[in-house]
This record gives C-alpha cells, structure tokens and sequence, in this order.
C-alpha cells in the first residue's frame, strides 16, 4: 500500500475506534512497527490530534473532539481525489477500492464510474501478467519472465521491478535485471511466463536512472495519403494534423526512436512517406531494401 493511502486509512481506523496498538496497525498494512511510528510522526505533523499512551491498557487514539475537517479541501479538489482513487482501482487495486469508498462516504459524494482502464488487446488477455508485476513492485519481490526482444531473440530474466511506465501508448517496466547486473526497460507486451518469487529485494530506482533512460525523441514529418483518413484521425491527434489541398495529410509528430516507429511507419505501405529529417527517409529505404530481397 502506497503511504498516503496507508496514512488516510490509519486516520480512518483512529476515527472508528477508541484505541490501538502500533502492532495491530503494522499487523494490518504488513509493515514494521517502526514505519507505523513514522506514519503517526507525519500525521501529528499535519495537526491531526493523535496520542499515543504506553502500559497494559495503552494504545493509539485520537483525541474524541476531532473530526476530520472535509472543509479544508475544495469541491474540485475532493472530486479529484475520488477520481484519482477510481483511476488506481480500475488497475485491480483492493486498498484503492477501500479507501474510495471510505472517503466518498466522508465526503458525502456519490461514485460515478467514469474510467475504464483494460490492460488487454482486442483478444488478448495481459491483466494477470501486468497485476503479477504490479503486486511484485509494491511487496518488493523478485519476478522471473521469460522476454522477447524487438529482433524477437528469447531469454530469461530475473529482475527486481521498480517502476511501471506509460510511454506512447504502450507500458513498460523498469528494473534491476539480475542477468545483466544492470538496470533495464522491458516492454510489459513482450513479457511472457511471468511469475512472482519469494525472494524479496530493497533497491529503489535512482533518479539519475530515470534521467538516463528517457527515450530519444524524433520528431517526423509524414505525407499519408488520403486513402489512410481513417488510420490518420484514428491515430494521430488533431493538432498533429494538416490536411492538403489534393486531399492528403501532413503529420507532424514526436516518437521514441526505435524499432518500433520505423515498423509503424511502414505498416502504412506505399500510402506514407517520410519527409524529414532525412536519415529517417534513408533507414525506410534500407528496411525496404532489405524486405524486397526476401522476396527474390
């Protein structure tokens, strides 16, 4: 459980009951007694009347005048906490669904559903692979997966998972892989027989690593030809868009340079040409190139 959702929950457990031990709190949110001493640190920080009284019939309360003061947040910012908590729980999060209900109760609002979120293709199922993960990065554990690279090359990893990203319409996952004794991005699609180990791990991500593995960005400017509309408006945002006068569009976009733009750009076959920057237009070429003697 992510601190904030612990802190919120431990307030709640204070304002449902006269008293508690630190044992019975870090037996709940499975954490040691001395990270449930730093959460009540933080929220007498906050000015939340929390007293703690040692002895045989002590414990941890709050004092009986306090009331958590919904006031202090906005309309909008309590609307957006609850969106928030909705958007987390669409990704099959127990504790986010608690807590959502717990503070829509609080703040006297009723529950709209307004996401969906599906991890899945049309008919490809990757939301036990990617709750697999998500579970191993919030426990801290070692995972085992067998990966497909982009050349299609297959291999084993263990690896200690630290972060999920969410980069151009596809996930990945950022790790400590245990082959390579370095850290490493993997695309979550290519992940397959994934598993959860019982060995459990203490590194963080460092910041530098974050910084490190930002993806080059290319920026291309494509002709599509009108026979693509429907893929252009599918696919392309509107300000991304300029359409000629003969009826063909110009795209001007930002990708990560890799494998995967130059395969995206031909997928549209003959109806797409690149017109900057020029390297690009010469790596088309060689894929083309290299593709025509396959067929000879």
């Amino acid at each position: 459980m992510q601190v904030n959702n612990r802190l919120f929950e431990i307030v709640y457990i204070l304002m449902q009951k006269r008293k508690v031990t630190a044992k019975e709190l870090a037996n709940r949110f499975e954490v040691s007694t001395r990270t449930i001493y730093r959460d009540l640190e933080t929220l007498s920080g906050a000015n939340i009347p929390i007293y703690a009284i040692k002895g045989k019939d002590g414990g941890i309360g709050l004092l009986d005048e306090y009331v958590l003061n919904k006031t202090i947040l906005s309309e909008e910012e309590q609307n957006q906490i609850l969106f928030a908590l909705q958007g987390m729980k669409k990704i099959k999060g127990q504790n986010e669904k608690d807590i959502l209900e717990k503070l829509s109760i609080l703040f006297n609002k009723k529950i709209n559903d307004w996401i969906k979120i599906d991890f899945s293709n049309w008919g490809n199922i990757q939301e036990e692979r990617f709750d697999i993960i998500k579970s191993a990065i919030l426990n801290k554990q070692l995972i085992q997966f067998t990966y497909y690279n982009s050349n299609g090359e297959k291999s084993k990893r263990i690896v200690e998972p630290l972060q999920i990203w969410f980069k151009d319409k596809s996930w990945y996952l950022v790790s400590y892989c245990k082959l390579k004794q370095d850290y490493r991005i993997f695309k979550i699609a290519r992940i397959k027989e994934v598993t959860m180990l019982q060995e459990h791990f203490k590194r963080e991500l460092p910041k530098e690593e974050i910084e490190r593995h930002n993806f080059k960005i290319i920026e291309l400017e494509l002709e599509i030809n009108k026979a693509m509309t429907y893929r252009v408006y599918d696919e392309f945002e509107s300000t991304e868009i300029t359409k000629k006068e003969d009826g063909n569009f110009i795209i001007k976009v930002k990708y990560p340079e890799n494998e995967w733009v130059y395969g995206y750009i031909l997928s549209f076959g003959e109806y797409a040409k690149i017109l900057n920057p020029g390297y690009a237009k010469k790596i088309i070429k060689d894929k083309l190139e290299k593709t025509l003697k396959n067929y000879l």
